[in-house]
């Protein structure tokens, strides 16, 4: 992917966030891999503000070349490349439903099959940790391992994908899961998939797609 390419499909996803009510103001931020380095969004950037021009191009290290400042999460969307060689995109917001569980410090189980898309028998959540800062970054890369996404304890979620596209349809897919699943628990206990079970669908995900053949 060019860095123009990377540009407008980053401003593209953001807006569809803002659309789809994932992220509000500048609570949120992406980024793209590129070459030795990412494109992460600026600091502040809004969903009326942001531009292709005024996506951060910088190095895995922090170097911004002295460009606009970079989002205050920029060290955990580097970490996270610099752990996971697969990722090429990442999405970071404050959904409501993500977020609301998230405040409970709970992850989201197997109680539907559709969690094995992202990597296993559930999606993880972290310990609470400041934002911005290095202990977040290793704490949500640790989170990661095996998944391609996570809760942050009283703050949001997290996941990354191989092209910024792709990455926004797991933010959506995250959400959705985490609504359906608080929606669940207030009616009563949702029934939990087995070991067994989701290890079955995430077989089912390897050929899953619109690749597969129809039958």
């Amino acid at each position: 992917m060019t860095n123009s390419d990377a540009r407008g499909q980053l401003v593209q996803v953001y807006r569809e966030l803002a659309r789809l009510r994932l992220i509000t103001g500048s609570s949120g931020n992406l980024s793209a891999r590129i070459g030795g380095g990412m494109l992460i969004t600026a600091s502040g950037a809004t969903p009326e503000t942001i531009s292709a021009a005024g996506l951060v191009a910088m190095t895995l290290d922090g170097d911004a070349g002295g460009q606009a400042r970079p989002s205050s999460e920029w060290e955990m969307h580097a970490t996270i490349y610099q752990a996971f060689p697969e990722a090429a995109a990442i999405v970071h917001t404050h959904a409501d439903a993500c977020t609301a569980l998230a405040c409970l410090g709970e992850g989201l189980p197997a109680f539907h099959y559709e969690v094995a898309g992202f990597g296993g028998d559930d999606v993880r959540c972290t310990p609470y940790v400041t934002f911005g800062t290095t202990e977040l970054a290793l704490t949500a890369a640790a989170a990661l391992s095996g998944r391609t996404a996570c809760l942050l304890a009283n703050h949001g979620m997290i996941c990354h994908g191989p092209s910024p596209a792709a990455a926004l349809a797991s933010a959506i897919t995250l959400e959705r899961l985490v609504r359906q699943y608080l929606l669940a628990r207030a009616a009563g206990i949702p029934r939990l998939l087995d070991g067994e079970q989701i290890e079955a669908a995430r077989i089912r995900y390897r050929s899953y797609g619109p690749t597969t053949p129809l039958r």
